[in-house]
């Protein structure tokens, strides 16, 4: 059990499942400055938004010290990692980061995502969350090491009486600009593939051939991406929130202040 009280503790999870490479790479570079806790689910749970796991008992099973995968949801690992007591961990964790996700949660995307969901669940239950996800083609630790220095600019910055939600979104390739976005819009086209098997039954796949278009308004997470910007929005539990806004413009402020003194 971690007995390091000094740094702080981050659960980490994600929704590409247990062993994903992207977990690989964030864990690895928050190490370097907090002790970390992975929680994550034992398979793939894209695309499962906030699911929880009521109808059936779930199962843990430790991989080696602060590691387990839970047979669930990313928010079903969150609620274990929050709620599970000394069973699982020694204290509350004083952050929550969800990723690094394969690929980009984008506008709508939130909706669907359990890498946001993870971090949503955090937010629920008393604690801030960030998720973190990369566009496919993104150097993994690269992207790593950005989200591990706006995790650690979050936690100086954040008031723990105010939870909030952060959504990153980390281009593969352009300039280390952080900027204060709002959900965008990703219009998906009408991707269903109808098949038959064998037996001449037929199945079809939702979310095939679709052409998928960005709304690129400024200020948006579509336009950053689009301009190779990094995007962070904030996601409110509730309309009209914006405590999380304050956050993010103080965040940046000491984001451009550390890439000004590494120059």
């Amino acid at each position: 059990m971690m007995d390091d009280d000094a740094r702080p503790l981050l659960l980490v999870t994600n929704d590409d499942g247990y062993g994903a490479p992207g977990l690989e790479a964030m864990v690895a570079a928050l190490e370097a400055w907090a002790t970390v806790l992975v929680i994550a689910p034992s398979h793939e749970k894209s695309a499962c938004s906030h699911q929880l796991t009521l109808g059936r008992p779930l199962q843990r099973k430790k991989l080696g010290p602060h590691r387990y995968w839970v047979d669930g949801t990313p928010a079903d690992c969150v609620y274990l990692g929050l709620l599970g007591g000394e069973r699982v961990s020694p204290r509350i964790p004083d952050l929550v980061v969800s990723g690094l996700n394969a690929g980009l949660n984008l506008g709508l995307d939130t909706y669907y995502s359990g890498t946001v969901a993870g971090a949503r669940e955090a937010a629920m239950r008393g604690v801030p969350g960030m998720a973190v996800s990369a566009e496919p083609g993104a150097d993994g630790k690269r992207a790593a090491h950005l989200s591990s220095r706006l995790a650690w600019h979050f936690l100086q910055i954040f008031d723990r009486a105010e939870p909030v939600v952060l959504n990153v979104n980390i281009p593969a390739r352009g300039s280390w600009e952080l900027r204060h976005t709002r959900l965008g819009r990703r219009v998906y086209g009408e991707g269903i593939e109808f098949r038959r098997s064998p037996r001449g039954r037929e199945y079809f796949w939702i979310g095939g051939a679709g052409v998928m278009k960005d709304e690129c308004t400024p200020g948006t997470d579509t336009r950053a991406l689009h301009e190779g910007a990094i995007g962070v929005t904030n996601l409110p539990l509730t309309p009209f929130d914006s405590r999380g806004d304050d956050i993010i413009d103080r965040m940046i402020r000491a984001w451009q202040a550390e890439q000004r003194s590494e120059r």
